[in-house]
């Protein structure tokens, strides 16, 4: 437990679609990555660091309060496999996020970027234990573009329609609408002027910055700097844009003497696209919408300067979802309530200590459980409604290549029969099993989207001109 006048710091910057193998000090050997090679050199690099779903609201719920998406009813949305603008379903307010705890224990609280926890103003950030919000609400494809046709979510049905019937992406200060359709090319660096300035605001006392960055996530825009020195195109120069926002924030705290009483987390919500768009997963298997690692294992680095030995690795089991009870033991706070499933790992996440004390996890696509891992077993069940039999030993095997189901009955058997506790309590919709510990997420009558398109109004971009989806 830290003493209270000396409560830390905490940064967490949360990427978008990044994947395993996008940094340099993950085998990149194409994008230009050299605060967060730097930033490993002097923390702890994580090699089996897992998200709980590979697309990203129920991702990000996950990492707010410490649950598995299914126990918060975060896995799907009337059928929807992230939320989209105006729906009116979002994270419940009775769960207690980190936000709240770190609030509850003094500290100023604030999150810059994407949230895609419900977009409606009972679901916002600021009834979820933030002080102030600045950022986008979604996911930045979720504006306007060029004519392509997609799908939109209509009461209990999915219909084809235009791109011109989305509307304008919205820039939110707190519960406000403060632009309509911003140049995404700046986004990158008004947040990270907006960490600044919170950051030199509360320098005085402890303060938690989520930083959600808007990129890596279609469609790709950054800087002209970073386009022009980038190896690897857009991808590469978002990246880079990543890199360069976490230097600023680095030397900010150094400027302020306050870098060896701060913590910096990064990591990402899940898995890169692939789709040859630039993205890396490594050598590990698939990627973001999957349950092959490729999905759900990501990057993530923890530095805390005098409390972590610089350049340590562990390849020990970790998750999004232990943050929350390992902060909350770090500062001396109260856990939840309700029942979550992260696990308290201080030792492992903030200091030197190698030794995990999580030995399982579960891969949910949606509400269907499609995996189990043990030690260093994972079992697939299912896969894109396909029922398979594979085990795989991901110490010896991290591509997920050569099955050795036939030949390991017992412990075939004995995941199995861990997953069947996993389902009681959090549920399998293949197997129409409703899990008993299962909470309800939130739901309004009457939503409606932030912004309306309105062709007299002067935008920035009344369509971006890319027209890519993620």
């Amino acid at each position: 437990m830290v003493n209270n006048e000396k409560k830390p710091n905490i940064i967490i910057i949360f990427a978008d679609d990044l994947g395993y193998g996008d940094l340099g000090c993950y085998g990149s050997k194409i994008n230009l990555t050299p605060t967060l090679d730097k930033m490993a050199e002097e923390g702890k690099k994580f090699s089996n660091f897992y998200v709980s779903s590979p697309v990203c609201s129920p991702s990000r719920a996950s990492l707010l309060t410490g649950c598995y998406p299914q126990r918060i009813s975060f896995g799907t949305f009337d059928g929807l496999r992230v939320l989209f603008p105006g729906q009116g379903i979002g994270l419940n307010t009775e769960e207690k996020t980190i936000a709240k705890t770190l609030k509850e224990s003094g500290y100023s609280t604030k999150i810059i970027g994407k949230w895609h926890c419900g977009d409606q103003e009972e679901f916002l950030p600021t009834n979820h234990g933030f002080d102030s919000y600045f950022g986008i609400p979604y996911s930045n494809d979720m504006g306007r573009q060029v004519k392509i046709e997609d799908y939109q979510h209509n009461d209990s049905s999915l219909h084809k329609i235009t791109e011109w019937d989305r509307p304008p992406l919205p820039l939110l200060r707190d519960k406000e609408v403060i632009q309509e359709q911003p140049d995404q090319r700046s986004i990158a660096e008004r947040y990270t002027e907006d960490a600044v300035k919170f950051i030199r605001e509360n320098n005085n006392s402890p303060f938690f910055l989520y930083l959600a960055h808007m990129q890596v996530h279609l469609p790709l825009y950054a800087a002209e700097k970073f386009v022009k020195e980038s190896k690897n195109g857009d991808y590469g120069a978002c990246v880079a844009s990543i890199d360069w926002s976490t230097k600023v924030i680095f030397d900010e705290l150094k400027e302020l003497g306050i870098d060896e009483n701060t913590i910096v987390i990064f990591t990402s919500d899940n898995g890169s696209r692939l789709q040859n768009q630039g993205g890396s997963n490594g050598n590990l298997r698939g990627g973001k919408g999957q349950t092959w690692d490729g999905g759900q294992r990501v990057p993530c680095i923890i530095r805390w300067p005098g409390k972590i030995n610089k350049g340590e690795e562990t390849d020990n089991l970790a998750t999004t979802m232990d943050f929350l009870p390992s902060i909350t033991k770090l500062i001396g706070a109260e856990l939840p309530r309700k029942k979550i499933d992260g696990v308290e790992m201080s030792d492992l996440l903030f200091a030197n200590d190698n030794t995990s004390k999580r030995d399982s996890f579960v891969y949910y696509n949606e509400d269907e459980l499609e995996a189990i891992r043990y030690k260093n077993w994972k079992l697939h069940f299912k896969k894109e409604g396909k029922i398979i039999d594979e085990l795989y030993d991901l110490d010896n095997d991290i591509g997920e290549e050569s099955n050795l189901f036939d030949n390991n009955k017992e412990i075939v058997k004995e995941l199995s029969n861990l997953a069947d506790e996993y389902r009681k309590n959090l549920g399998d919709k293949s197997l129409n099993i409703v899990g008993k510990e299962v909470r309800p997420a939130s739901e309004i009558e009457n939503p409606k989207p932030l912004t309306e398109f309105d062709e007299n109004h002067p935008y920035m971009y009344a369509e971006y001109d890319k027209g890519e989806r993620g």
